[in-house]
């Protein structure tokens, strides 16, 4: 096992509406929340058992998580503190939607002991909201920010989508500018990607709707580092921002540099050592498997060195820490420098890539151009 603490996900796979553009695993039937809790607990018991080092992690995703109640959410938190060991000091965050939260329920979280909670915002405009399926009203968004501050929340985080077709930059400021005057601890800006498998996917393969183009996305996401940037926020991983060092997402960043993770819950993942593994992604196998007393693992792989080395890199050029030389060449026995010589000096003239107290850092640009990074 990793000397690293490993993180603990759980996917609570319910929403009381889909969204067109989400490919996340969830279903709307919510009648079946008591028997997927009763499961959990059953993996909890389980799956606790591989994991020896205590978590100091836990990320309460999904779904909607917020569909559950208190009480539900309450009993799920008691399963984890029986099932697992925790650090003293262990990070729980949960993900919302901002239509379910009055100041009863997020005083109750607040009480449970959620220290984060992530508001799916998405947008601050009504129309960009409807065209992508979302449930909740902007002003909905604006109360559920004011009253988690009054439950005493001390780290809100808002996600946000830019790349929506119709979307131009100056309406992606406007919603920057609202969201920033709120000054959030954590925003996440994500580009709209679209699998087939959605409603907005099979409208865009079938042409009834179109993304941005390369050039006009890397306008939004050059905009979008620069204005948060200028506000004080650390634009610590290509879509992730944090309102200095102490509000960055400790779980999130398990999963950039091998550090070893539990996902619970179908459709989950786990990592440890060169090991990956995944649920099964529907509910009924996923109670089903539980219920005959198997762990409900879909899959699984062993990555080769050869893999967690390519990994390693990629990952770490997603990240304004960038790549440890020394730590990758204790790790693998590359000088990454020396076998990469040419396109890195190339990269480094571009100004995507920078060196400096032996870390290989992306730039802005870089940052932008990640995915291009991890083909060197």
């Amino acid at each position: 096992m990793d000397s690293k603490n490993p993180g603990l996900y759980l996917h609570i796979p319910f929403c009381l509406t889909r969204c067109s553009y989400c490919s996340f695993y969830s279903q709307t039937d919510v009648s079946l929340i008591p028997d997927f809790i009763g499961a959990l607990e059953k993996e909890m018991e389980m799956a606790g058992a591989g994991f020896s080092s205590p978590f100091d992690t836990v990320y309460i995703g999904g779904g909607t998580p917020s569909v559950l109640s208190p009480r539900q959410i309450e009993r799920i938190l008691a399963g984890i503190e029986e099932s697992f060991r925790l650090c003293r000091e262990t990070e729980f965050t949960l993900e919302a939607n901002p239509g379910d939260l009055g100041l009863s329920f997020l005083r109750s979280l607040k009480n449970l002991g959620i220290h984060r909670l992530n508001l799916g915002v998405q947008s601050f405009d009504p129309h960009t909201l409807n065209f992508l399926g979302r449930r909740h009203t902007v002003e909905e968004a604006i109360k559920s920010m004011e009253a988690a501050r009054e439950a005493g929340f001390e780290c809100i985080g808002l996600d946000l989508i830019y790349g929506v077709p119709g979307q131009p930059l100056g309406l992606w400021r406007d919603t920057l500018s609202r969201a920033i005057a709120f000054y959030p601890e954590h925003l996440s800006c994500y580009e709209l990607t679209l699998e087939d498998d959605t409603p907005l996917g099979e409208s865009c393969r079938r042409g009834g709707v179109s993304l941005p183009g390369e050039d006009e996305l890397l306008q939004f996401f050059l905009k979008t580092s620069e204005m948060l940037e200028d506000c004080g926020y650390i634009h610590y991983e290509v879509s992730n921002f944090a309102r200095g060092p102490k509000y960055v997402s400790r779980h999130n960043q398990k999963y950039w540099d091998h550090t070893p993770y539990l996902g619970l819950g179908p459709s989950a993942h786990s990592f440890s050592g060169s090991a990956r593994w995944w649920n099964i992604r529907s509910l009924p196998g996923y109670l089903e498997a539980l219920q005959s007393g198997n762990l409900p693992i879909e899959g699984k792989e062993i990555l080769t060195r050869e893999q967690l080395r390519m990994e390693a890199w990629f990952l770490a050029l997603r990240t304004r820490k960038g790549l440890y030389i020394e730590d990758f060449r204790s790790q693998y026995g590359e000088d990454f420098l020396s076998c990469n010589s040419e396109i890195l000096k190339t990269m480094q003239e571009q100004g995507h890539l920078i060196l400096e107290d032996g870390h290989l850092r992306p730039t802005r640009t870089g940052l932008a151009l990640a995915d291009s990074l991890a083909r060197i």
